[in-house]
């Protein structure tokens, strides 16, 4: 089986060209319904993103060194970093860590958590997941520690709502289906906030994101992306892209940050250290699918960028 070269589509859309790689790797969700006092603690889980669906009453977001950010019936946030927070009927409350708060499995990727006291009610969707496609990974880490939406801050908020009243529905009702049918919607839902950030942050122009959106280097990193196995270099990239090579080289650094050259290995060395982890694959098979011609020059490249040899990732 050889490396999936991440494919875009060919219209001139860089949004969608980046959000067409958020495929959802696994994924946990937990259905709570919270009634009287209560404060959780989120688990810290390296390299995934968790998110909160409010679709009734209100709660708080504790995040430390920050204050603390209500969140109203119909809101949802994500946290795309491993940040340690805090679900929480009052900030004044001491947290439960989520794990000893007596939540129930379900099944593989379906919890529930029910607490029962006096007092106003609310009802959360919270979810872990991560995105196994190395574009989108290098999407994640260009977004901001919080992101947050309102269906108030939506100009056409008819697509949140309704969403949000299915996972409602789907939630009370439990049906057969119905918590693929959540877990699916939860999924849509943090790639549509990824996707508003995107439309809206100034930031989403900045960097690998706005060069992505750059007429000419854009289509560098496409062709990287596309074909890693080519041989390619500083003058042939600008001739993709229509540039002098100097000019291309010059543009490209001030953009990305960083040499053609670095780029282009260290996305080789990226894509090989993912399928390492993933399924047991001879190196000079791996060497031969991004373009060296020697195990060895593959091996010292893939150690210099990753820091290990790659026969301790296997």
């Amino acid at each position: 089986m050889s490396i999936n070269p991440v494919f875009f589509p060919t219209a001139n859309d860089p949004l969608g060209e980046t959000l067409h790689q958020l495929r959802v790797d696994g994924g946990l969700y937990c259905r709570s319904v919270l009634r009287g006092d209560w404060s959780i603690s989120m688990p810290l889980l390296p390299g995934k993103l968790m998110f909160h669906i409010v679709t009734k009453g209100q709660c708080w977001l504790c995040i430390a060194n920050q204050s603390p950010q209500q969140l109203k019936q119909g809101s949802l946030v994500l946290i795309p970093h491993t940040l340690g927070h805090t679900l929480t009927s009052n900030p004044q409350l001491s947290p439960t860590p989520l794990f000893e708060s007596g939540v129930k499995r379900l099944s593989e990727r379906y919890e529930t958590l029910e607490i029962n006291q006096s007092g106003e009610l609310t009802e959360v969707t919270c979810g872990v997941l991560g995105f196994d496609q190395l574009a989108a990974q290098q999407l994640i880490q260009q977004l901001p520690p919080v992101l947050s939406l309102h269906q108030s801050e939506l100009e056409h908020p008819q697509w949140l709502t309704s969403t949000l009243d299915l996972i409602t529905a789907e939630a009370q009702l439990l049906k057969p289906g119905g918590e693929t049918i959540i877990t699916h919607l939860a999924d849509i839902l943090v790639i549509q906030l990824i996707r508003h950030w995107l439309e809206q942050a100034p930031q989403a122009s900045e960097g690998w994101l706005g060069a992505l959106r750059d007429k000419q280097i854009g289509i560098a990193l496409r062709a990287i992306h596309h074909q890693p196995e080519k041989s390619w270099t500083v003058a042939s990239l600008a001739q993709e892209c229509g540039m002098s090579r100097s000019g291309f080289s010059a543009r490209f650094s001030q953009l990305i940050g960083n040499s053609v050259k670095n780029y282009l290995t260290q996305w080789r060395m990226n894509l090989a250290h993912q399928r390492l982890q993933q399924q047991h694959v001879p190196l000079i098979e791996l060497a031969e699918e991004l373009g060296y011609n020697s195990e060895a020059a593959f091996s010292r490249a893939f150690k210099r960028v990753i820091g290990v040899s790659p026969g301790k990732v296997l």
